[in-house]
């Protein structure tokens, strides 16, 4: 009786050793999968209400390590991975952009799938937690927060914490639409700066428009990046100029290549920044001190640098003093966009916007910064005209075999024949 007891409970080699716990009133099964560097035996173990339960959770415990993943990965949650990458994970992002992915993650991502673990995470649910996400939020932010996910996800692939990236199998919605950039028009530059004169921020909005410098060149400008003199004794003169050679980005570069340039500046510009530096000495000598020791040529009050909110918040002040302009329909970016829709308006060849704006090629001036101010576009109706004028071309003609209308407005054609 104890052979045939023995033979049922011997299983085939290979297939791990089962038992029940009597403390736990579960069947255990066991397998030794391989050894570790001192000879110890490595085990996956899996526990059930039944065998054939306890054997299928060894299993799933016994192809995670062929996998690599490692012990804790049938643990390890969406909300573990994403705070390891924003952690750990972020390399050389500044401190804003790693304040923006902490934010969005945390008020979009955590309370949705944080508590779900990685391994049992799959691409239905990431596409309708986007899907979810579209009536509140932009298609940028949809990328942005799909990256997070996606980055969260790979780092903990390398970790051996997952197995597998559901979400790069999933595509990005196409969310809520944003507030399209303008462009002010030309009588409306006009009135900004014959109206918003005296305000502390004027000279740096007279900077944006009238350069097309992006706002975080201009907030990184110093000083000595400013010629409001240039010589014009040298051969050939050179003008009153300003060095767009740094930006607030990691490292103080600018966006690209073609961003660091040198601009000559409209005397409007010169005359604006020679009363501001004017102001700033007088301040110097008032507190006892430099206004501010790295010599930026705009700054706050305490001459630390401005950030993106202290310029939006000024911006919309002096705008305030403006009539007929609502201050909160504007951000200060579209005095980058108001430079580049003059020009164009003026006729300036977009190849010749693109090198004043510091882009590295026509179409993003073209599609993006242009915002074409004539209502109707004519350039091509006009040439036209000149080319194959109405009356030698003679249009009546055609019109008469077609309607029985003659080129005088009777009729014409076979019915009134």
């Amino acid at each position: 009786m104890s052979d045939t007891t023995e033979t049922k409970k011997r299983r085939p080699r290979g297939e791990g050793a089962l038992h029940w716990d009597e403390s736990r009133q579960r069947w255990i099964a066991v397998m030794t999968v391989g050894y570790d560097g001192r000879g110890k035996r490595i085990v996956r173990k899996g526990s059930g209400k039944t065998e054939t339960a306890a054997l299928r959770e060894m299993r799933k415990r016994v192809k995670e390590y062929e996998d690599g993943l490692s012990v804790e990965a049938s643990r390890y949650t969406v909300e573990a991975a994403v705070q390891d990458w924003l952690s750990f994970g972020q390399g050389k992002a500044s401190d804003e952009t790693w304040t923006g992915y902490r934010f969005i993650c945390e008020r979009h991502l955590i309370p949705a799938l944080g508590k779900r673990r990685l391994k049992d995470l799959t691409a239905p649910e990431v596409d309708k937690w986007l899907k979810d996400l579209t009536p509140s939020l932009g298609t940028s932010s949809l990328k942005q927060l799909h990256m997070c996910l996606n980055r969260s996800v790979k780092r903990a692939l390398a970790r051996g914490m997952a197995g597998r990236n559901v979400v790069e199998l999933c595509d990005v919605p196409t969310g809520r639409k944003g507030r399209r950039s303008k462009s002010l028009t030309e009588e409306q530059v006009w009135a900004v700066l014959r109206e918003a004169k005296g305000d502390p921020i004027y000279p740096y909005i007279v900077v944006s428009v009238l350069t097309g410098l992006r706002t975080e060149e201009v907030r990184a400008l110093r000083w000595d990046h400013v010629d409001l003199d240039g010589d014009p004794m040298a051969t050939p003169p050179v003008p009153p100029h300003v060095m767009v050679w740094r930006s607030e980005r990691v490292g103080g570069d600018t966006k690209t290549e073609k961003s660091r340039r040198t601009l000559a500046l409209p005397a409007v510009v010169v005359e604006a920044l020679r009363l501001h530096r004017t102001r700033q000495a007088a301040r110097d000598v008032k507190v006892g001190k430099r206004w501010d020791p790295d010599g930026l040529v705009f700054g706050t009050r305490n001459g630390t640098p401005m950030n993106a909110r202290n310029v939006a918040r000024d911006f919309r002040r002096a705008l305030a003093k403006v009539a007929g302009i609502n201050p909160a329909e504007w951000t200060p970016r579209e005095l980058r966009h108001s430079f580049v829709s003059v020009m164009s308006k003026k006729s300036v060849p977009i190849e010749e916007v693109s090198r004043l704006v510091g882009h590295s090629g026509t179409a993003v001036t073209e599609m993006i910064y242009r915002h074409e101010l004539r209502p109707v576009i004519q350039t091509g109706a006009t040439a036209m005209d000149q080319i194959f004028p109405a009356d030698e071309v003679g249009v009546g003609w055609i019109m008469e075999p077609l309607f029985g209308v003659a080129p005088n407005g009777a009729g014409g054609g076979a019915e009134s024949a």
